[in-house]
Parts: structure tokens; C-alpha cells; sequence
């Protein structure tokens, strides 16, 4: 149940504190006094869109917060959408708290003091309240309102799941179809094409050969000079007059000299000098041996030097670098395969269509097929529901006409009544008034309430244009239906008033020139004075009211 809520500047409210009662609570109060500001918070509280015009003037910010016990029976669902927004209820923790900061410039939520989404607070509230406002009257008329609540009715959520599903899969392969076939090139781009491949594969590239191609072309182009300077280094090491080796030997042979004087001392350089020399002729080996691999080939070269040109001509194509030739050489070949293969694609791709088509078509039939067998029940209960609320002689039928399938199956329905007996059953949009639409709209809400989870029940004036004894037989209804939901009412009807658990007074007055609107709790003399104001007013009315009163 709807424990409590607290309002801080929404409208004209400044600050407000109201604790709810299990069972039947009903607001009530003048015209224009703000009593839709209660419903106006549930509705923000469940994720409708803030319009920043109903912050308080001169406020910076409005807050709202409820607090809501869970009942036992609420379904796996509802846990499982909490733990998705990451909200966790301790073990035997039963409450629930919603809350919205709403500023000019944002609005932060809250449950159980983790931020959360709009979405997740309706998502959330979904399982938790229904709100009927005053301008749900006409929503009733809605084709589209009418299937949704048989589809709630009749607990319809997973075959309607199942027909969005192929929807959406039917949807995804049409796109694609639609993308590929957009995309496919025409025959003369298909000719342009193979003259691409005819190009790159005439050239043939491999991975990287540009690389070696270069590396061996520039070796080749300074084979001459590397040839000169190999022979010029192997000639100074030891070939050359004066050469390094001849120089060493001189040197060694002045050591010689200084080793037969003092041996003792100097050993150690002569073996410098063969280890140098030693080094010398190793490294003169080398270089000849580097020499003889590079050979002066003119052939060799002029070939190096036409490959290299075949691969940056195509790297200037179609590049820029060597991976982008052979990558656009793969796509041109694929495009053109999409082409030749296009008639064989599209076949497959109409095949997968009939198939999914054919998927679709079994599930909305085995939707529709629910639908009509719940109807039934549903149009009976609406007509008894309605028999109580004066309609004695009634008749409510549900009116079935097929459409091509779609995520919503292949359904359009029509609520068929006829309020008095001699009359032929017509469209609700067409014969019902707005009292009639009232009684209507509360016959399928008690029908729904009966049938479905959802502990907390919001009505805005549905008692809107009926009064007498059919304002007492829909108090008996709601009072009925508190009894296993609790209900909040707005009215303005002294019947539904008086059959209230809990009665609370919307009151506007001007403080220091501010209007300012509160909620009260009335007591029980404090409710007989104001259902006597809504019968009037006067003796008669007080005497009226006291009945009321007593007659609950």
C-alpha cells in the first residue's frame, strides 16, 4: 500500500505530509483547490515527464516522496526489475521508497536512494499503482486502449512477446535485403569492376613486397660503389703499399726491438699486436666475402626497377599502402560475387522471409486465439460489474476484426455496448455518454483490478458526471474493491465520500498574499461538515450527510 507521501513545492502546495490507510481513501474539496495536485504526484512518482512550470513559484526545486509497503503476491518480475536497476531489498525488508528532485534545469529519481532512470521508476510503478486520471475517459474509446486491457485481462504479456519478436527478426532481414539490394552495382559498374581484378591480380602483389622489392633495388643501384669500396677497404687492410697490415708489422718489429731489452715488461704488447693483426685479416675476409655477394646484374636491376614501379602504380590506385591494394582487391571480388550471385540471394533471402512470415502468422493466431477465448469472460464481467452500477438490462460485447499481423498480433477489437435493452449494440465511441463512459471505465477497472496484481488503485473523479443512486452503487463498488486493493478517489460525489476509510480535505488559502494549498486527514465531525458542503450545505444537508454516514 501507498504508506505515505511528502510534497515539498509543487504547484501550490509548499509543503504537505499525508499518511494513506489500507483500503478506501477518498480526497475531495472545491473546484480549482488543487486536488489534482495528489494525482499529479503519483504520476510524477511513476515516471511521467516533469514540466518544469509546476515547481512553486519562487522555489528552486520541487521534491516528492512516497514510501510504499510490498504486498506478498507481487510477481517474480517486479524483484527482477528492481535487481536490474540495482536495487536490493534487504532480507524481510517489505518497503519501498520513490523519489524525484525536480529543478529548472534537471531531475534526479531515486529508489531506495539509488539514482534511477524515468524508465526504471515506470517500469517499477507499472507493478506497483494504476492511475486513472479524468482524461482517461476518452483513451476508452481507443481501439488501441481496448485491446490493451483485454491483452491485461487475459495475461497476454508473453504471446505478445513472441509476435515482436519475429516482427523484429522479420524487420532486421528486410533491412538487410533492403541495404544489399540498395548497394548491389549495376552492370556497368560490375564491368568496371573486373577490370580492377584483371589489374591487381595481372600484377598479383604479395604482403609486403614493396618492402623487399625496395630494399633489393636499392642495393642493386649501388652495387658499382659498393664493389669500390670493398675492394678499396680489402686493399688498405692488407693489400695496398703501406698497408694496414705492413703498417702493423712495423710496429711489431719496433716492439721486438724493446721486448730484447726488457722482455719481462713488454711481452704483453707484442701479443697486442698479433691479436691486431689477427683482427685485421678477419675483417679483410669479411668484406671480400660481402663483395662477392653483390653482383653488378644491369638485368636484374631493370627488372627490380619495373616490378617496383607495377607496385606503386597500383598503391597510387588503390592504396595507399600495399594491405589497401590486396584489401580493395578482396571487396571488388566480393561485390562483383554479390552481383552474379544476386539472383540466388535474393531467393534465399524471399525463402527466409515466407518462413518468418509464417512464424508471425502462428503466433498472432495463437494470440488472437486467446483473445477471443478470453473475451468472452471479459465482456461478461464487464456487463455484471455494469449491473451493479445500474446498467440492469446491459449488454457489453467484444467485436473482433482481423488485420495483417504485426508485433501486436493480428487483432483490432471494438467494445461493443448497448446500454438499454431494445437498443442495437453499437460501438462504445458512439452511443456512450460521458456518465456512461464513467461507469464503463470503472466497471473494466474493477474487472481488471480483480484480475491482475497491481495493489494500488489511483482514480481521478471517475464518478464524473453520474450522482443519485448510481453515486451510491459506485461507492459500494469502490468500497468493494478496497478490500483487496487499496484505493485512492478523488471525487466529488458525497456517496463515494462517505464510504471512505479515510477522508482527506484539499484547501486553498492566501498567506501574506501567497496562495497555498494543503491536505488534511478530516475526523468524523470534520467529514460531516464537508459532505454536507458537497450536498449544499444547510440543515437538510447536514441531516443528509449524517445519514451517509451512518449508513456506511
Amino acid at each position: 500500500m501507498l504508506e505515505w507521501v511528502t510534497i515539498k513545492n509543487l504547484a501550490l502546495i509548499e509543503k504537505a505530509d499525508i499518511e494513506f490507510e489500507n483500503g478506501f481513501n477518498v480526497v475531495t474539496g472545491e473546484t480549482g483547490a488543487g486536488k489534482s495536485v495528489l494525482l499529479g504526484t503519483v504520476s510524477l512518482l511513476l515516471g511521467e515527464r516533469a514540466d518544469k512550470g509546476a515547481i512553486r513559484t519562487g522555489a528552486e526545486r520541487c521534491e516528492l516522496i512516497a514510501g510504499i509497503s510490498l504486498p506478498e503476491y507481487l510477481p517474480e518480475e517486479f524483484y527482477m526489475a528492481l535487481n536490474d536497476a540495482g536495487i536490493e531489498l534487504e532480507h524481510g525488508d517489505n518497503t519501498l521508497q520513490l523519489k524525484r528532485v525536480i529543478s529548472q534545469t534537471r531531475s534526479r529519481n531515486f529508489i531506495n536512494d539509488t539514482p534511477v532512470t524515468l524508465q526504471t521508476l515506470k517500469n517499477i510503478g507499472d507493478f506497483l499503482i494504476d492511475v486513472h486520471g479524468a482524461n482517461e475517459h476518452q483513451s476508452l474509446l481507443k481501439q488501441s486502449t481496448q485491446l490493451r486491457m483485454l491483452d491485461r485481462y487475459a495475461r497476454n504479456e508473453e504471446l505478445i512477446a513472441n509476435c515482436a519478436e519475429w516482427c523484429d527478426k522479420l524487420n532486421e532481414l528486410r533491412h538487410k535485403r533492403e541495404e544489399l539490394f540498395n548497394n548491389l552495382p549495376s552492370p556497368v559498374e560490375v564491368e568496371h569492376l573486373r577490370m580492377i581484378v584483371e589489374e591487381i591480380e595481372k600484377i598479383s602483389p604479395k604482403p609486403d613486397e614493396d618492402k623487399e622489392i625496395s630494399e633489393r633495388h636499392r642495393l642493386a643501384a649501388n652495387s658499382k660503389q659498393i664493389l669500390e669500396l670493398t675492394s678499396t677497404s680489402v686493399a688498405m687492410i692488407n693489400e695496398s703499399e703501406n698497408s694496414a697490415i705492413d703498417f702493423m708489422a712495423g710496429i711489431y718489429r719496433t716492439i721486438s726491438d724493446l721486448n730484447s731489452i726488457d722482455p719481462e715488461n713488454t711481452g704483453m704488447f707484442l701479443e697486442t699486436c698479433d691479436r691486431i693483426t689477427e683482427q685485421l685479416n678477419e675483417l679483410s675476409c669479411d668484406i671480400e666475402r660481402y663483395g662477392s655477394r653483390v653482383e653488378l646484374d644491369e638485368e636484374e636491376f631493370q627488372q627490380l626497377e619495373e616490378r617496383l614501379g607495377e607496385l606503386q602504380r597500383l598503391k597510387r590506385r588503390y592504396g595507399p599502402s600495399l594491405e589497401h591494394v590486396i584489401e580493395s582487391l578482396e571487396q571488388t571480388q566480393e561485390r562483383i560475387a554479390q552481383f552474379e550471385n544476386s539472383e540466388k540471394l535474393r531467393m534465399e533471402l524471399d525463402k527466409q522471409e515466407k518462413t518468418l512470415l509464417e512464424e508471425l502468422r502462428l503466433a498472432a493466431e495463437t494470440l488472437s486465439k486467446q483473445r477471443r477465448n478470453t473475451a468472452q469472460s471479459l465482456s461478461a464481467a464487464i456487463t455484471e460489474k455494469l449491473k451493479t452500477l445500474g446498467f440492469f438490462k446491459c449488454n457489453m460485447q467484444i467485436e473482433f476484426s482481423t488485420i495483417p499481423p504485426g508485433r501486436n498480433g493480428m487483432d483490432k477489437i471494438d467494445f461493443i455496448f448497448a446500454p438499454n435493452p431494445g437498443e442495437q449494440p453499437q460501438p462504445l465511441r458512439n452511443i456512450a455518454s460521458s456518465g456512461e463512459i464513467s461507469r464503463v471505465m470503472l466497471a473494466l477497472k474493477t474487472v481488471l483490478a480483480e484480475a491482475d496484481a497491481i495493489p494500488i488503485l489511483v482514480f481521478d473523479e471517475i464518478d464524473a458526471n453520474i450522482g443519485g443512486e448510481t453515486a451510491v452503487k459506485v461507492g459500494h463498488e469502490l468500497k468493494k474493491l478496497s478490500a483487496h486493493r487499496q484505493i485512492l478517489c478523488i471525487s466529488h460525489l458525497p456517496q463515494v465520500a462517505s464510504m471512505g476509510t479515510a477522508h482527506y480535505l484539499v484547501s486553498k488559502e492566501v498567506i501574506n498574499d501567497r496562495t497555498s494549498t494543503s491536505i488534511t486527514r478530516l475526523e468524523s465531525h470534520e467529514r460531516e461538515k464537508e459532505i454536507t458542503r458537497m450536498l449544499g450545505g444547510g440543515k437538510a444537508a447536514g441531516n443528509h450527510a449524517r445519514e451517509l454516514l451512518e449508513t456506511v
